[in-house]
Order: C-alpha cells, then structure tokens, then sequence
C-alpha cells in the first residue's frame, strides 16, 4: 500500500513541538510546569505516563469533526465547555515495566525531549528493553534518534506492525525514512493478536493510518488499553467516533476502529490511555444515550 504526498503532509510528521510543557498565563509569566510523568499500578506491572510536549492548536474544527458543519460543532464544543478557538495537544509514550522488562510505547518528537522526561520518571535510556511503535506519525518516532542520527534506545529490540511497516517503506515518508529505515534490521514485525511479551498483546486499531495498532495489558487479572491514536480528543473523537479527523488516512476505517474499541472499553470498563489526551492521559470509556461515549478522566483508581 503505497501513501499519498498528501497523507503522509498530514500525517503527526508536520506537528510542531513543545519542549517544555507550560502554559502563559494572561499577565505574560509562565504558568508551573506541568508534571512530566505519572506512575500507575496494573496488577505486577508499572505503568507509566510520560509528558513528552504539548501543542496549542488554533481552529480546531479543522482538525476534528470535518464532517459536521460549524453550527454543531459549535453546539457541541459549548455543551462541554470547549472553546471553538483553539485546542490543546499532549504528547505521551508509554513506559511498562513487567519487573522483567522495560517496554516504551512510542518515542515522541525528539530524543532530547524523550528521554528527559523518562529521566525524571526514573529511567534511563539504557534501560529500555523493548520500543513498541504504534503507528509510524512523526510524533511517535522522532526519538527514535538523536538530531545527529544516532541511535537513542541502543540496547533495545525494535517492535511493530507488519502492515504499519510495509505501507510506510513504500510511501518514501523523509521521517519513515530518516528515523525508521536506518533501524528495520533491529524490527520485529508483528501482526494484531499477537504478543509483545507476555501479557501485553497487539489490537487491531486500522484507519488513523494503515496499520495503526493498540496494545491490551494484562497482568493479575487487570487490564488496560493502550488506543495510541485510535482518539485524539476526549470529546471530538471519543464521544462523537464518527466525527472525521484531519490526520486519519482512511477515516471510514478510523471511525468503525474507534467506534467497536470504545464499545469494547465500555462494556468491559476496563482503563484507556491515549497519546493525546489531557495529561495523564489515562481514563474510562462511558456510554451516552445517544449512542455516544463519554470520556471520564483518571483520578485515583490505579494508584
């Protein structure tokens, strides 16, 4: 499957970046920083969240909701309190460590950026044993390697999709090309059901981009769902699937993926944590009476 000039323009590659998450306030100073990661419990497992960035995005309803017209999405937006203006990105791979391993969902937009943040977190570079790239956007690979081409996780094995690979060595993508390629002999390609390691298992998650994956953890009978970005916001994508995102590639196959896997979170209750949702980026999946979801964020359940 070969990707467009056009697809691969508005794929997470052309994101722009922030290193340091802050926020101004309206006097002009920097607002306190924003913590750079957040540890969970999951049954032997520690999972944790890391901010890697954050983006501040102007008109929104260019991004999501392409298929609705600016009275309902205004509608909406207002119903929850969401201004029409301008939105916020978060930017947040994953560290799972099973006592025996030290797995990373995803490497964000810069290596500097990365492995900043897993220092605070307790983690050096060294220390991962497994990178697990979802999906190969710009945002989810550009740590992969530093800005002089070297390699950042070393000592790690390489996992992904075989159809996320294959689509993406074809589209002749300057970021597949330049963080990826020099790495594909270290990759082990694999397909959904699969495991990555014991208790952590790969899902089907088509559509943002070809072969764009989940991952379910389970450990002690507890489990909990990596979705990447099968939603990229609490109320745009997660409470209205059907909603067309800009970055999706094939956004029928993007809305069928969000709508089963939020049936799926909701009827078995168990947690989510996307890559962009507010910080820390982990909550539960509600049903509505329209025939919608409600995202209901994280507070002290897996502390």
């Amino acid at each position: 499957m070969k990707l467009t000039r056009r697809q691969t323009m508005l794929s997470g590659a052309a994101l722009p970046f922030a290193a340091a998450p802050t926020f101004a306030l309206a006097d002009g100073h920097a607002a306190t920083t924003m913590p750079t990661h957040r540890d969970f419990t999951l049954g032997g497992f520690r999972v944790t969240t890391l901010l890697a960035g954050n983006r501040n995005v102007e008109n929104p309803h260019q991004i999501f909701g392409l298929n609705v017209d600016d009275a309902t999405f205004a509608e909406v937006s207002a119903a929850n309190f969401l201004p029409t203006d301008a939105a916020e990105f978060f930017f947040t791979p994953t560290v799972v460590s099973t006592g025996a391993e030290v797995i990373l969902f995803d490497t964000g937009l810069s290596s500097a950026g990365t492995t900043s943040v897993l220092a605070a977190a307790g983690y050096s570079a060294e220390q991962i044993t497994h990178v697990v790239i979802t999906h190969m956007h710009g945002d989810h690979i550009g740590g992969l390697s530093d800005e002089a081409g070297s390699e950042t996780f070393a000592n790690a094995a390489y996992i992904t999709g075989q159809v996320e690979f294959d689509a993406w060595s074809s589209a002749e993508d300057e970021g597949f090309e330049t963080k990826v390629r020099p790495l594909s002999e270290k990759f082990s390609f694999i397909q959904p059901g699969d495991d990555v390691r014991s208790g952590i298992t790969a899902v089907e998650a088509f559509g943002h981009t070809p072969g764009h994956m989940g991952y379910m953890l389970e450990s002690n009978s507890q489990q909990l769902f990596l979705m990447a970005d099968l939603a990229n916001h609490y109320v745009w994508s997660v409470a209205y699937p059907d909603w067309e995102v800009r970055f999706d590639m094939d956004k029928a196959a993007a809305a069928a993926s969000r709508r089963r896997l939020m049936e799926m979170a909701a009827a078995d209750r168990f947690p989510v944590i996307g890559y962009h949702m507010p910080f820390p980026g982990m909550g539960y999946i509600a049903t509505r009476g329209d025939g919608g979801y409600r995202y209901v964020p994280h507070s002290y359940q897996l502390l």
